[in-house]
């Protein structure tokens, strides 16, 4: 099981294909809008009843300082994937959530992946369960041979002639 945290419910457009994606792959998700800045307890709460339901992995978004993935990733031992949002009024263009998931402190690790991308988070949490589940390996890697097949049927191996 899969839990996206997001730290603002204007986060949620961007996620969608997250989830969409872990459907696909056959993978059980549950989402929450928590903020490590307004809603510290309930975040703090949350964490802790993922581990006691035996959450996998989670997928926490954020933009600006984007504190809600180290956040996380300090309070509990399942992995963390950070996917930064470039946020509407933010001036960096998403490079300060980049920054703030991949400066972590030693011992304290987010895996991050680009700037809205959704659709990495989804996949590299598909890989961290797929490396202990054979179906959710299966189904990522009809995935990529479906990605594959698709490109190479476009282009036919050419583009320049």
């Amino acid at each position: 099981m899969v839990a996206i945290i997001m730290g603002s419910g204007s986060d949620l457009p961007q996620l969608e294909g997250c989830a969409k994606l872990l459907d696909s792959l056959g993978i059980e998700w549950e989402s929450r809008v928590l903020s490590a800045h307004r809603t510290p307890e309930a975040l703090d709460s949350y964490i802790a009843g993922l581990e006691k339901k035996g959450c996998q992995v989670i997928i926490a978004a954020a933009g600006l300082s984007a504190h809600l993935p180290g956040v996380i990733a300090a309070k509990t031992l399942i992995p963390v994937v950070g996917i930064p949002l470039k946020a509407k009024t933010a001036a960096m263009e998403g490079m300060d959530a980049v920054m703030s998931m991949l400066q972590m402190p030693p011992g304290i690790p987010v895996a991050t992946v680009g700037i809205d991308n959704g659709t990495n988070g989804a996949l590299l949490a598909a890989a961290i369960i797929g490396s202990s589940d054979v179906k959710v390996r299966k189904a990522l890697a009809g995935y990529r041979s479906e990605k594959k097949e698709k490109l190479l049927a476009q282009y036919h191996g050419e583009v320049l002639k």
